[in-house]
């Protein structure tokens, strides 16, 4: 099914203050965030950003993060604000000597979202290639991947330099969010997904040559035993959706099939859904109950591996 909707919609920028950010400085930033989180951070470049997942011992994501990289010694993790005290606290935990020290930077930092090729190209980023952080008066500016044909990017920066653009609607945002597929954990979310049953590793956020972080051990024999039953799916929906919420499948209906992961307002409605593959074959998936509002396959914007891969 096609999942494309009008980019000329999204053409702006939206202040995500559901967004926070936690900076890492020090010579030795780089190589604790390696130690600490799913993604090669020691050899992530300067001017670059990737994807990334904070794991428990047992291979359950306490967080996702984007991670800049503007210097060598300086880079910024965006999570989702609900979540960053506990995160910060919990890695904070683990400095000890290392030279890194890690800060909540949210009230310094806005993030904004900017979609559409005219926004970006006012950013002077309209042929930057997503991954790429670019400097910015008073800011940096990370590229995203397109979603249906929309370009993409994360501004952040000063609250008081903020990027002359229009005004987005967030929800256009969220929208944008959701269907490109690429999960972002929040409080409603933590600890119930080890990063395989939400595609974490197919958009790029978990590196497996890598060396030992919290929960490796669970996350690497689910990838190499094909042990993953479960997987993160789009679908359009009819009735509001939440994080958090359980998804039930018609014909198993005594206990949930999935959970919502992302969902972004409308009518109609999107959402990205861990659920078990099995519950893919036919449309027999509803939210909350199993005679709850329908979900609606939509196609996402890369192929998910079969139960047997």
């Amino acid at each position: 099914m096609d999942t494309s909707s009008p980019s000329s919609e999204a053409q702006g920028a939206a202040r995500l203050a559901h967004w926070g950010v936690i900076r890492a400085t020090g010579a030795e930033a780089a190589s604790f965030l390696h130690g600490q989180l799913t993604q090669d951070i020691q050899n992530l470049p300067a001017g670059q950003w990737r994807l990334a997942g904070y794991c428990s011992p047992k291979g359950r994501l306490l967080a996702s993060f984007v991670v800049l990289r503007g210097t060598a010694d300086d880079l910024l993790l965006l999570c989702s604000a609900d979540l960053l005290a506990p995160t910060l606290k919990r890695l904070s935990m683990y400095v000890l000597r290392a030279k890194c020290k890690l800060t909540d930077a949210s009230a310094e930092l806005a993030v904004l979202g900017v979609a559409g090729s005219a926004a970006l190209a006012s950013l002077e980023a309209a042929s930057a290639a997503p991954g790429t952080v670019l400097a910015q008066p008073q800011g940096q500016l990370a590229v995203l991947p397109a979603v249906a044909g929309c370009a993409r990017a994360l501004w952040i920066g000063a609250p008081d330099a903020l990027p002359a653009l229009p005004p987005l609607d967030a929800a256009a945002w969220d929208a944008l969010e959701v269907r490109s597929g690429v999960p972002r954990i929040v409080a409603a979310t933590v600890e119930k997904f080890v990063p395989q049953m939400i595609n974490l590793e197919l958009v790029g956020g978990v590196n497996f040559q890598k060396g030992c972080y919290p929960g490796q051990e669970v996350v690497a024999r689910s990838q190499y035993r094909g042990t993953t039953k479960r997987r993160a799916a789009l679908f359009e929906l009819d009735a509001p959706a939440a994080p958090g919420q359980d998804v039930f499948d018609a014909q198993d209906p005594g206990q949930p099939a999935g959970m919502v992961i992302n969902a972004s307002a409308g009518q109609p409605a999107t959402a990205l859904v861990e659920v078990k593959l099995a519950a893919l074959d036919e449309a027999r998936l509803h939210l909350g109950a199993a005679d709850g509002p329908a979900l609606r396959l939509l196609d996402l914007p890369y192929p998910l591996p079969s139960a047997a891969e």
